[in-house]
């Protein structure tokens, strides 16, 4: 059949998945070196240095972070579904493990505190993301092992304790900039020079293996965390349900309002023991030096406080206050790690949410005494495990009133922090081309983003991965008009396909998803801009800025949500 859409892989990825996905048939350990070369001969837009000898600092951090903090003395890496593959195939302990996790993706993982971490999966696309990160940090750090042979140990010693001379040399010695050093310096913190020495004194060789790579144990995994759910919230087959796939404090801030309640405590934390990059920032919102908004800054805030010793009891004082209006958290169990949130619109107090909520919804008191919906909002998840997770989802609840998908992207014509909506996605995973009409529009968004633009009618492309992406496909899918590249919008239109259609979602075809019984809204947040040579994710974090975007989006979902519900009240 002729392509529909853009060619959307290169000859270079899709060899490198044949190789993935052939020698993950094995049924022993497969060693991350035989996977070493093909990775570099991607080209990745994630890894441009793979080649040279000289270290690639951002595709390490960026691999780094999306890894436990274990994976220095690890060997052996084992990928289940569930508790069940895991205890089938001689890991019945492994929830006796030490659970571990990245600072940056969301994966459950067990550490046997010797050299074997179990993750749990719940799609191909957990695949597709964790052997390009295991590789990328197996060859990165083979090169700085290479290089501290010849850095004398004390350069390591003295660098730790910031002598700048020191830094310097060291930095010129694994031929990285004084830059690049200190990222690695801020990001292993305290043990900077545990690592560097630990580095210097082993390669890293890796082993993994793929205990079931079957379909099944996919729609098993994803049972299983809805059972989970479903013990918690019996209630949910008979009630309307908005359906958000976000993060978990993005939607739950605005609706419960702890921090606004909480501003005095947390300024009081911030400033006494705080980041004074957001000291200063509260300062220019107290001095209008900044157009700041006051209540994201405060969501922002709460976040970092309560990672400090001394505000850690705001974690508990929070989860009292959601409790008292409704809102329950449902950790995952026993499968892949997206954690559930059920919102009972009709205990919310509106006394209490920010107050961006209320405007220009009328009478939204009486709304809220009448109605019987639930939010029910996930914590976003990883590629092709968002169609998984609808189906199940759509399978057991009766009346879904809108499917609402917020997340991260790569924009190829705007900057961190703009929020992209696209009326139209290509997805590589079904290779259809979807049409459908956005929920949203720049209106929408725009009046609760300080930092960053909005941009509407935007063509987007549900990537396989994010290290499964070069030049070469970036220059095709934005010659083809797609100019923001995400992972799950997709998977999640595949299921919306089959919510309303009597056959599964077609393969290569243009999909038209006009028409639908219910709302649908996707809006995604730019964090990289892959057209900006080298800078990933992996070249710096979202900051406040970034994360101004993130509440503007769930702002908009949440006023469509209220909007929706007075209209069928009515």
């Amino acid at each position: 059949m002729e392509r529909i859409g853009p060619r959307i892989t290169t000859d270079e990825i899709e060899l490198y998945l044949r190789t993935i996905y052939s020698l993950l048939r094995s049924t022993t350990e497969v060693q991350i070196r035989t996977l070493e070369e093909v990775h570099a001969g991607m080209n990745s837009s994630m890894h441009m240095d793979a080649r040279k000898p000289s270290p690639d600092t951002s595709a390490f951090i960026y691999a780094s972070l999306r890894l436990p903090d274990c994976i220095p003395a690890v060997k052996s890496i084992v990928l289940g579904q569930s508790y069940p593959v895991f205890a089938h195939h001689g890991y019945a302990d492994i929830e006796s493990w030490q659970p571990v996790s990245a600072r940056a993706r969301r994966r459950l993982c067990y550490y046997d505190g010797k050299e074997t971490l179990a993750c749990s999966i719940a799609s191909r696309s957990d695949i597709d993301d964790i052997i390009p990160v295991l590789t990328a940090y197996q060859i990165e750090w083979n090169k700085l092992n290479l290089l501290l042979q010849s850095c004398p140990s004390e350069w390591i010693d003295q660098a730790a304790a910031g002598e700048m001379e020191a830094l310097l040399q060291l930095a010129a010695g694994l031929e990285m900039s004084e830059e690049d050093l200190q990222r690695l310096k801020t990001i292993w913190g305290s043990q900077f020079s545990t690592m560097l020495h630990q580095m210097a004194a082993q390669r890293c060789e890796m082993g993994i293996r793929l205990l079931s790579g079957s379909l099944s144990e996919y729609w098993r995994a994803t049972r299983i965390w809805w059972e989970n759910v479903e013990a918690h919230s019996q209630d949910l087959r008979d009630r309307p349900v908005y359906f958000v796939s976000s993060n978990t404090h993005s939607i739950i801030n605005p609706v419960s309002g702890f921090a606004l309640s909480h501003r005095a405590e947390i300024i009081d934390l911030l400033t006494q023991k705080g980041d004074p990059g957001l000291v200063e920032e509260w300062r220019e919102i107290q001095e209008c030096k900044t157009q700041s908004n006051l209540e994201n800054f405060l969501y922002y805030a709460l976040k970092k406080v309560q990672q400090l010793p001394e505000g850690r009891y705001l974690v508990k004082e929070q989860a009292d206050v959601e409790k008292a209006q409704g809102i329950r958290r449902i950790a995952a169990a026993h499968s892949f790690d997206v954690e559930t949130q059920i919102i009972d619109l009709h205990r919310l107090d509106l006394s209490r949410t920010d107050p961006r909520l209320l405007q220009n919804l009328g009478d939204l008191a009486s709304t809220i005494e009448r109605t019987n919906a639930v939010i029910v909002n996930i914590d976003y998840p990883l590629g092709f495990s968002a169609y998984h997770i609808l189906s199940k989802l759509s399978e057991h609840i009766a009346e879904i009133m809108g499917v609402y998908i917020m997340g991260k992207a790569a924009t190829l014509n705007g900057v961190r922090g703009d929020v992209m909506i696209p009326n139209v996605v290509q997805d590589e995973h079904s290779e259809n081309t979807y049409l459908f009409k956005n929920a949203f529009n720049a209106a929408d968004v725009q009046p609760y983003l300080v930092y960053g633009t909005v941009l509407d009618n935007q063509k987007a492309l549900t990537a396989l991965g994010t290290f499964l992406q070069n030049a070469r496909l970036t220059e095709v899918v934005y010659r083809d008009g797609y100019t923001d590249i995400e992972m799950e919008a997709g998977p999640y239109l595949s299921a919306i396909y089959e919510m309303f259609r009597p056959t599964r979602h077609p393969h290569n075809e243009i999909a038209n998803l006009y028409g639908l019984p219910f709302d649908v809204g996707i809006l995604h947040y730019a964090s990289d801009t892959p057209l900006s040579k080298g800078k990933n994710l992996g070249a710096g974090a979202l900051s406040y800025e970034g994360m101004d975007s993130t509440y503007a989006a769930s702002i908009a979902i949440l006023r469509r949500i209220l909007n929706r519900e007075q209209k069928r009240l009515r």
